[in-house]
């Protein structure tokens, strides 16, 4: 491609209402312009990039044994009312509906896909021995994101790749989660993104049904935990923490059992000022309803509750906040002052609970606290468990490392689903003997854009993007010195033309401008392999050629260069496929 012939508008200034790197980058190098808030208009540069990662996913999905389909934007919202995600979804799923002659049709732009594709495989596969089955698309999606920022990070449209797997077994599913998973590390890897996979929140069906893939970013949008020793990774629901149960723990405090007044006094940090002690100090006793039954949960003052992990610890399915009736009954106080002496419901403790010296608790009692509070003493369990947050300096739960608290993009995700779409929409099968049962399903996804943008967020220098060669726009830009020079564009038009017949991706800038411009503009957008002709080098017999991320360039020949260029090509691609697991 001529840059003369195709539309690449730069920006010289960084857009004052663009947050991060990535969405600056791709604005100044002509990749993206937005159109409202939440849309954007991918420009050839942009396009370009995104469809070769598309290309990387279809590869790598297909090379799984996935089989690609593709499925209408357009949802009939029975089938989210039968799923009942139509008021899960909320706001967030964008639906209307239209008038189709004398009749009223509610539609939906999918969001995801989960319940068009059980309903077409529930009505064309009926037998265990079409299964296992996984199919895939890549798709437009649609949600009605509130808070739209980061440019493509976070929009209502988006494109994903999307694929989904039905079985007849666990073992099945298994099986393919862990193809998906595989191709998922190719994918990443190909792409030129240092990943991590995060172990997230299992499914239904238990054990670790979960991961994420998150590109660590300084800006995103995630936290992760992440041991550097042994790369130990999880997001903050999953993260689970090194420390260790203490079986029948007793506090060293000493200190005589007092009830204080706090009126009004119903945060850790209003009561922590009151009472001139640190949080670290307290302990916040939070009610939950555990299957419908209450429950006191025991953190450290300054610490969080993990929901996910209380669940667990638990043993059951469902866990809410307790309303304010079921607070009084168990403690005999208002919202506010639930302490552990003498609380009429079971309690679970964290570890650091039980290391808190003559701690101050809620009095259950209204505007009363309670200090010189010691476990053991005043109140009594069996062991203590890891319900909290993981936070940085966290003893690693896999090695003898220590966690980090990271930022990270999440650019997939694959899930254990297990029969609750199958269910709902009666996607079921039958075994060997005749008898009836829903199929496991699993799901996996890949935001591609955000694969770009992942890249854009994390491959860049102080003068624009740095593209790895399998998703750069374009592999080589030529640039002549001086278009108006014949020798100059005699050799220029002939590189582009033999690397374009090699096979490999060329942009010639042949704009009629200063060489400061056009290297300005050549690092901005971030071609890899630099090739300048002219000036006192073409006069010696000689071109410049360099990559983006190096310093200095080195010299070719005016008759070896095209030769150099595609070994140097072919010597990329290879070592960038070779980062790729086998």
């Amino acid at each position: 491609m001529r840059w003369t012939k195709t539309f690449i508008p730069t920006m010289k200034e960084i857009p004052s209402d663009a947050e991060i790197p990535s969405h600056q980058l791709m604005l100044r190098a002509g990749l993206i312009r937005q159109l409202m808030a939440g849309a954007y208009t991918y420009l050839p540069l942009g396009w370009r990039a995104v469809r070769k990662a598309e290309a990387i996913v279809r590869q790598e999905m297909d090379r799984a044994g996935a089989i690609e389909i593709f499925m209408p934007a357009l949802q009939p919202i029975d089938l989210f009312e039968r799923t009942g995600r139509k008021s899960a979804f909320g706001n967030v799923l964008i639906n209307f509906h239209i008038t189709r002659g004398d009749r009223k049709v509610h539609l939906a732009l999918g969001p995801t896909h989960e319940e068009v594709v059980t309903d077409l495989i529930g009505r064309h596969v009926n037998s265990y021995r079409q299964l296992p089955l996984c199919v895939y698309q890549i798709q437009t999606k649609f949600r009605n994101e509130e808070r739209p920022r980061f440019g493509v990070l976070r929009t209502s449209e988006f494109l994903m790749k999307d694929a989904y797997s039905f079985g007849s077994s666990l073992e099945q599913l298994n099986t393919i989660y862990d193809q998906m998973y595989h191709a998922y590390c190719r994918i990443f890897a190909r792409a030129g993104l240092k990943y991590l996979p995060v172990e997230a929140e299992s499914g239904p069906i238990g054990g670790d049904a979960s991961h994420e893939f998150m590109v660590p970013a300084n800006n995103g949008e995630d936290r992760i935990v992440h041991c550097p020793q042994c790369n130990y990774a999880a997001n903050l629901e999953r993260a689970e923490t090194g420390r260790k149960p203490i079986l029948n723990p007793v506090s060293s405090g000493t200190a005589a059992v007092a009830q204080v007044p706090t009126p009004n006094a119903t945060s850790i940090e209003q009561v922590s000022r009151m009472l001139k002690v640190p949080a670290t100090q307290m302990i916040k006793t939070l009610i939950y309803l555990a299957d419908g039954e209450p429950l006191a949960v025991l953190v450290r003052g300054d610490h969080e509750a993990n929901e996910a992990k209380v669940r667990r610890a638990a043993d059951v399915k469902s866990l809410e906040m307790a309303d304010p009736a079921t607070i009084t009954k168990v403690t005999g106080a208002p919202v506010g002052f639930a302490g552990p002496i003498g609380i009429q419901c079971r309690v679970l403790v964290d570890h650091d609970v039980a290391q808190i010296v003559d701690a101050v608790t809620g009095g259950n009692a209204a505007d009363t606290h309670t200090t010189g509070v010691n476990i053991g003493r005043d109140y009594q369990v069996a062991t203590t468990h890891d319900l909290r947050m993981a936070d940085k300096a966290d003893p690693c739960p896999r090695c003898s490392g220590t966690l980090d608290l990271v930022h990270g993009i999440e650019v997939g995700h694959v899930f254990k689903l297990g029969t609750k779409y199958s269910v709902s929409l009666e996607a079921e099968y039958l075994d060997e003997k005749e008898q009836r049962h829903p199929m496991i399903m699993g799901c996996y996804g890949i935001g591609v854009n955000r694969i770009v943008a992942a890249l854009c967020e994390t491959s860049y220098d102080e003068n624009g993007l740095i593209w790895p060669l399998s998703i750069a726009p374009y592999e080589v830009l030529i640039i002549p010195l001086n278009v108006s020079d014949t020798e100059t564009m005699e050799v220029a038009e002939r590189y582009y033309k033999e690397l374009q017949a090699a096979g490999i991706d060329v942009l010639l800038d042949d704009r009629d401008a200063r060489a400061g411009f056009k290297f300005k503009d050549a690092d901005l957008i971030g071609i890899p392999l630099r090739v300048v002709i002219g000036g006192k080098g073409l006069k010696e017999g000689q071109v410049e050629l360099r990559w983006r991320w190096e310093a200095t360039a080195t010299k070719a020949t005016v008759a070896d260069a095209v030769a150099t260029v595609r070994k140097m090509i072919d010597d990329r691609r290879a070592l960038e496929l070779a980062k790729a697991p086998a």
